[in-house]
């Protein structure tokens, strides 16, 4: 297994280049020898995936490569070796059989949360920290992972925990299981995989499996309410609706089933069924199209903002478990980058240029030093902050954006610090990865020669990995 400050030469969109590299890479152009999964003109899209090159937006308003270069590992240092009082959000927690054990923690809430542990690992692989990522996802699995075919979340990981790894709720979040899943894939294709659960590709593709397939299980569910802990009994499957080919914000009956926009994420998808189990295929692509048009619905015709959670037509969804889901809040801060980040890689859906265009054009109205962090989304301002995260977010649309003024919202995260205090956990995730985004820097990470390969799903599977009827 590679050490983290191994130089070996590994695959990213579709170039050769030393690992931890963060020159644009020199090296032969092994794209000619890539094996398509489909016949059809313009199935790569025009994007990173087909060209091998992603933007430096830093660069191009005029920064040097040395001082991007260091501007990301200051903000890794402090985001993950920094002070553990008021700037680091991961924290070593020993170890096991299986080696270190680390988490990252929500520092305002005090608890460990499938997003940040994802989020975490998704950094890790891309600055060629393997240490660091196979401490959390160590933790991860030792911690929040269900594997007894009773439970409801069987086969998918509990999204909150106390630091001391006792958990919080049992539920299941799938943004977490969505980064986790691309994480582990990059880790196989940058490094190989290992043996047990470092075996990357083989959790990859049995926790994407179930992502689409887990048989439906009735049983009781612990969760906490107001500090204490009680037991739901819900009836949980996938974490996608089949029907309309969408994540869903919670995969069990206790609320009715409906998205959460900032889940959506086509860029993984097309990935997904490049290098996923090959049954799955057709269906991971037409998801990515399906998120595609469903950005359109679900975002304000004029702001362009999208709300924390929607029906899957785009509509409002109201319910006493999701209050504020009609506004833009905290959750729909990604949604701009999830559909930015798909035009960089794949350039297939000009619309989303014109998402970032709104999108900005709103923020620019607001003040580009003092806008708000939530709104209604006819722009109504309900919060005053001026987030790091919704600054961090806001430069990263920038990849998608034809208007000029990108470069004002580039330059404002360029100016803006590393977030440090009570809030440095979202806000901070967030920003170490706008600005892996904006400096091209946060890449897809190909197996050599692009290879369409069969599921390595283990023959030996487990009773919760039991496929229902797709």
């Amino acid at each position: 297994m590679n050490s983290p400050s191994d130089q070996s030469t590994m695959q990213y969109g579709g170039l050769k280049s030393p690992q931890f590299a963060y020159a644009p890479p020199a090296g032969p152009d092994l794209r000619k020898q890539r094996k398509v999964i489909d016949a059809r003109d313009g199935i790569d899209g025009s994007g990173a995936y087909a060209t091998g090159h992603y933007r430096n937006l830093f660069v191009e308003n005029g920064y040097s490569q040395r001082e991007v270069n260091r501007k990301l590992k200051a903000a890794f240092k402090q985001l993950f070796h920094g002070n553990p009082t008021n700037q680091t959000v991961y924290y070593p927690a020993g170890r096991n059989s299986n080696g270190l054990l680390t988490y990252v923690t929500d520092v305002a809430h005090n608890d460990v949360r499938t997003e940040g542990l994802s989020y975490g690992m998704m950094i890790a692989v891309q600055m060629n920290r393997k240490a660091e990522f196979n401490a959390i996802w160590n933790w991860s699995k030792t911690y929040l992972y269900h594997d007894s075919p009773a439970h409801p979340s069987c086969g998918f990981f509990s999204w909150q925990a106390r630091t001391n790894g006792t958990v919080m709720s049992e539920f299941v979040a799938p943004d977490g299981e969505s980064y986790y899943v691309m994480a582990l894939y990059f880790a196989a294709n940058r490094w190989g995989s290992g043996k047990g659960i470092y075996n990357y590709r083989a959790e990859a593709d049995r926790l994407l499996t179930n992502m689409r397939h887990r048989a439906l299980i009735t049983g009781p569910v612990v969760m906490s309410f107001r500090g204490t802990n009680s037991l739901r009994s819900v009836t949980a499957g996938p974490l996608f609706d089949a029907g309309h080919k969408m994540v869903l914000f919670s995969p069990s009956s206790e609320r009715p089933p409906f998205t959460d926009p900032s889940y959506h994420l086509p860029a993984f998808y097309e990935l997904w069924a490049r290098w996923g189990p090959a049954a799955d295929s057709n269906f991971w692509m037409e998801a990515a199209e399906a998120s595609r048009d469903y950005f359109q619905r679900v975002t304000d015709p004029v702001t362009a903002l999208a709300p924390n959670y929607s029906n899957f037509d785009g509509s409002s969804v109201t319910n006493r478990w999701n209050r504020g889901a009609a506004d833009f809040g905290f959750d729909a801060f990604r949604v701009a980058g999830n559909w930015s980040v798909d035009w960089a890689w794949w350039g297939k859906d000009p619309r989303e240029k014109q998402l970032s265009d709104r999108l900005q054009a709103f923020f620019e109205s607001k003040g580009m030093a003092n806008y708000g962090c939530q709104f209604t989304l006819d722009g109504r301002q309900l919060d005053d902050r001026h987030a790091q995260g919704l600054v961090a977010v806001n430069a990263e649309a920038s990849l998608a954006a034809a208007n000029p003024r990108a470069k004002d919202f580039v330059e404002a995260l360029w100016n803006t610090p590393v977030p440090d205090g009570i809030d440095r956990y979202y806000e901070g995730l967030l920003y170490l990865m706008a600005l892996l985004h904006c400096s091209g820097e946060f890449r897809i990470w190909s197996p050599p020669y692009e290879e369409i390969r069969v599921s390595s799903i283990p023959t030996k599977v487990r009773p919760c990995d039991t496929m229902v009827q797709s």
